[in-house]
């Protein structure tokens, strides 16, 4: 058994391939992180636990509220552009590809 409780980092991991035999990463956060970019080959999946959030997913924008699920394909250039104080997500990326994250350069 793995028990694991969020800290007061605003990111971070639970558990995945890093630290167990478990091959599906479990992250969290408490807060949106805007940082745009796309996985070639990993679904990323959030769980949204508490508040609020709007994501641009391909230059569109989707709010995110305590319940909601969304699963993102590989391909999909997202990110998060706001979040309620009391925000709080669960992030799985499925396959695992060490390295699949793609930073997207902002354009004006």
């Amino acid at each position: 058994m793995i028990k694991m409780s969020a800290d007061t980092d605003a990111k971070g991991w639970f558990f995945g391939p890093w630290n167990s035999d478990i091959d599906i990463p479990v992250g969290y956060a408490n807060e949106g992180i805007d940082l745009l970019h796309y996985h070639e080959q990993m679904h990323e999946i959030y769980l949204i636990a508490q508040g609020t959030s709007t994501m641009l997913v391909d230059g569109k924008a989707i709010k995110l509220k305590q319940g909601d699920v969304i699963a993102l394909e590989p391909g999909e250039v997202h990110t998060f552009t706001e979040s309620s104080a009391d925000y709080f997500h669960f992030v799985i990326h499925t396959p695992f590809v060490k390295g699949d994250k793609k930073i997207v350069e902002a354009t004006s």
